[in-house]
C-alpha cells in the first residue's frame, strides 16, 4: 500500500503536503481502499475556515458516508472541483488527481505534529 515519503498523515487517514507555505490535503490510499468505490465528494468553499480535528467535508462510497477531518487549521484557498464530476479519482489516484483542498495554515507548525510516513505505516499495519 502506497505511503509517499514526502507527506505527513493524520490518524484519520488524511495526507498533507507542504507546498511553499500552503498545504494540500487529501485522503490516503488506505482510506480509499477501506471505503470502496467513491461516488460523491463534498468539499468546503474557497474562503471557508477549517479547524484541526473538525469535519471539513465528506466522501460517499457504495458502502458508507465518511467525514473528512481537517488535519490542520486555516483558510481554504483552493478546492479540487474536478472531484465533483469525477469522484472516482479518489480511488484511482488518491495522491495525485484526488487532492481535495489547499489550505493557507493559520499555524504551519501544526503540520509538524502529524504522523511521519513511518508512523502512519505502523498505524495502518495494526
Amino acid at each position: 500500500m502506497s505511503v509517499p515519503k514526502d507527506f505527513k498523515y493524520s490518524a484519520e487517514h488524511e495526507w498533507v503536503k507542504n507546498e511553499d507555505g500552503n498545504v494540500r490535503i487529501g485522503i490516503t490510499h488506505f482510506a480509499q481502499s477501506e471505503l470502496g468505490d467513491i461516488v460523491f465528494v463534498e468539499l468546503p468553499q474557497v474562503g471557508d475556515e477549517i479547524k484541526a480535528g473538525d469535519a471539513f467535508g465528506s466522501v460517499e462510497s457504495v458502502k458508507t458516508v465518511s467525514e473528512l477531518y481537517a488535519p490542520i487549521s486555516g483558510k481554504v484557498v483552493e478546492v479540487n472541483a474536478e472531484l465533483e464530476d469525477s469522484p472516482e479519482f479518489v480511488n484511482e489516484s488518491p495522491y495525485e488527481n484526488a487532492w481535495m483542498i489547499v489550505v493557507e495554515p493559520s499555524d504551519l507548525s501544526e503540520v509538524d505534529s502529524l504522523l511521519s510516513p513511518e508512523k502512519y505505516e505502523e498505524l495502518i499495519a495494526e
